[in-house]
Parts: C-alpha cells; sequence; structure tokens
C-alpha cells in the first residue's frame, strides 16, 4: 500500500510544479498587459513601448487602424503621450491562455475607460529574453446584440459620406 501512495505522489508532483508555474506565469502576463495600461494612462511611451515586441502590430478601433510599432504607432503616440497623458483604460475582466511551453499567451480583457465606456482588448504576448512582450493588441468597442442594426446602418452611411468625400 505504501508503494501506491509513494508512486502516486511520485506522479502528482510534476503536476503541482506544473500548475504553479502556469500561475506564476498568468500572473507575470497580467502584470505586463496592466502595466501597458499604466504607463499608457500616464503618457510614459518608454514605459509603453518597453512592453512592445520590435515587430509589434495594434489594432485600433477604425477599419484603417493598423499600427505597425514602427514608424506609424511610434509617430501616433509621440502625439498623443506629448503632454504626459495617454488614454486611460482599466481591465475589469481578463483571461489569458498559455501554449504548451509556456512562451507564448493569449489574452482577452474587457476594459473600462470614462470617456469610451466598456471595450475589448484582445493580444497575444510572447517570452522573449525571459520577459513577457505584447506582439499584437487589438480594441474594439462591445456592442450590444440589440444594438447591431443602428450600429450597421450608421456605418454605412458613414462610409457612404467618406467615400463621396474622397471622390471630390
Amino acid at each position: 500500500m505504501k508503494f501506491r501512495q509513494l508512486l502516486l505522489l511520485m506522479l502528482l508532483l510534476p503536476l503541482t510544479a506544473t500548475a504553479e508555474d502556469a500561475g506564476l506565469e498568468f500572473e507575470a502576463v497580467g502584470k505586463v498587459i496592466d502595466d501597458f495600461h499604466d504607463a499608457a494612462a500616464h503618457g510614459d511611451k518608454e514605459r509603453y513601448f518597453g512592453h512592445l515586441t520590435d515587430d509589434a502590430v495594434y489594432l485600433g478601433t477604425d477599419e484603417w487602424e493598423r499600427w505597425p510599432k514602427y514608424p506609424e504607432f511610434n509617430e501616433y503616440v509621440d502625439g498623443r503621450f506629448k503632454d504626459g497623458a495617454g488614454w486611460d483604460y482599466k481591465s475589469v475582466d481578463r483571461t489569458i491562455r498559455l501554449n504548451n511551453r509556456s512562451d507564448v499567451a493569449w489574452f482577452d480583457e474587457v476594459l473600462f475607460s470614462e470617456t469610451s465606456g466598456r471595450i475589448r482588448g484582445t493580444g497575444v504576448l510572447s517570452r522573449q529574453s525571459g520577459k513577457w512582450k505584447i506582439e499584437h493588441y487589438a480594441m474594439s468597442f462591445l456592442i450590444f446584440n440589440e444594438n447591431w442594426k443602428e450600429v450597421i446602418e450608421l456605418t454605412r452611411k458613414t462610409r457612404a459620406l467618406k467615400e463621396g468625400q474622397e471622390r471630390q
């Protein structure tokens, strides 16, 4: 009987260590994302960009907003952070997943902003030289299903106006 218990304990110990390691990784990823948002709120470009990989991409809410870190997002952030403030989003709900090697993390979160209300952020991080870095971040507005028809109609009208202005 003692042999069986010892064998079971030996089999379960690696699983416990793996679960603890994963918990630490979830915490580390969450801290990076939180600090990324905090750096934006304080207009701290160096800290903000320090959380991004060199080839990171940020997707904004407008269909044309695909910002590679350099040069486009760099220039945009320069303008937005010049007065020491950027945008202030606080995560109110977040889910993080790790791959089997714990070197890639995916997340989605619901954020709150005084100016925009509740929005969604999603992203991918990878571990580079022992540190978690954001490779991809996308932001989108949350729209109730009951509001889809109005939003679709408003978007069609805005697109038609923009296309009409481009032709002039």
